[in-house]
C-alpha cells in the first residue's frame, strides 16, 4: 500500500462519522486489489451509507475505475426546518476529501423495495456488494437477494454486524442466506464485524487473497469453519486495538497506522 492510501485509511477516513474500522478497511482494500490484479471487473454497490466512511473508502481504492452505487434512506438528522441533514453532510464529506459524490449513482430509498435491474442498469453486474442497511431479518433477506441477483460470478458480498449482539437478526439472516444457498455460496473471511461471502468456485481464490495479502499480515490468521466452509478469521488482538485507540485519542492519528504494520 502506498503512503497516500495508508494516510487516507488511518487518518482522513477516520474523520468521518461511521463504523468501518482500519482492519475491515484493509480487507476491503486487499479484496478489491486482488480483483483488479486478476482482471475481475464489475460495479460496486453499497446498501447503508450513513455519512460515507465506507463509500469514500471504496471511491479511494477504486480510483474512479468502476462505478459505485450507494443506497440509503438518508433520513438521519434534522435541520431547523425539519429536513434531514444526512445527505448534505455526506456530500460535504466528499468535497472535503476531494472525492466528490456522483449523485447520479445515489439512490435515496428503501432497498427492500428495489429490483436488481435498478442496480445493474446503473453499474452493471457487481464485483463487490456491501450490505450495511437495515438490521432486521426482513432487511437482511431482501438485501441479500438483491445482492445475489446483481452479483458477477466473481463477486463478493460483505455483510456487516454479523455477530453483533445488538443486532441478533443479522446473524440469523446471514446464516439463513448461507444455508439456503449452500450449494452456491460460501464464507471465506470473517472479522470482528463483517462476514465475506463469494460463490464456491471462487472460494479458494479469495481465501488465498486474504491469507497472502501484505496489508493483512499484522493480524492473527485463524483458520475456522462456518457452515461447511473453510474461513480465514482475522483476529485483531485487544492489545493492538487499545494502543491504536490510545494514539488516536492522544492526537497521534497520523502515526496510528504503524500499529498495523
Amino acid at each position: 500500500m502506498n503512503s497516500s492510501l495508508r494516510k487516507f485509511i488511518f487518518h482522513d477516513l477516520q474523520t468521518i462519522e461511521g463504523y468501518i474500522d482500519p482492519p475491515d478497511a484493509l480487507v476491503f482494500l486487499s479484496l478489491l486489489q486482488a480483483q483488479k490484479n486478476n482482471g475481475l471487473d464489475g460495479g460496486i454497490a453499497e446498501i447503508g451509507v450513513f455519512y460515507g466512511r465506507s463509500y469514500f473508502l471504496l471511491k479511494k481504492v477504486n480510483n474512479g475505475e468502476d462505478k459505485i452505487l450507494a443506497i440509503d434512506l438518508f433520513d438521519i438528522g434534522r435541520a431547523s426546518d425539519g429536513a434531514p441533514t444526512q445527505y448534505g453532510q455526506f456530500l460535504a464529506n466528499g468535497r472535503r476529501l476531494g472525492l466528490d459524490v456522483d449523485e447520479e449513482l445515489i439512490i435515496k430509498g428503501d432497498s427492500t423495495l428495489m429490483q436488481a435491474d435498478e442496480i445493474t442498469s446503473k453499474v452493471g453486474c457487481t464485483r463487490f456488494f456491501s450490505i450495511d442497511g437495515g438490521h432486521t431479518l426482513q432487511h437482511i433477506a431482501a438485501d441479500s437477494r438483491l445482492a445475489t441477483d446483481t452479483l458477477a460470478d466473481h463477486g463478493i458480498i460483505a455483510f456487516d454486524d454479523t455477530f453483533n449482539p445488538a443486532w441478533p437478526e443479522v446473524t440469523v439472516g446471514v446464516a439463513d442466506f448461507l444455508r439456503e444457498r449452500k450449494d452456491t455460496f460460501s464464507t471465506f473471511c470473517m472479522t470482528k464485524y463483517k462476514t465475506y461471502v463469494c460463490r464456491k468456485e471462487f472460494h479458494e481464490f479469495y481465501l488465498k487473497a486474504i491469507t497472502e495479502a501484505s496489508d493483512l499480515l499484522a493480524f492473527d490468521h485463524v483458520e475456522t469453519e462456518f457452515l461447511g466452509s473453510k474461513v480465514a478469521r482475522l483476529h485483531n488482538p485487544m492489545s493492538r486495538r487499545m494502543v491504536y485507540e490510545l494514539m488516536v485519542r492522544s492526537g497521534m492519528r497520523a502515526f496510528s497506522e504503524r500499529v498495523y504494520r
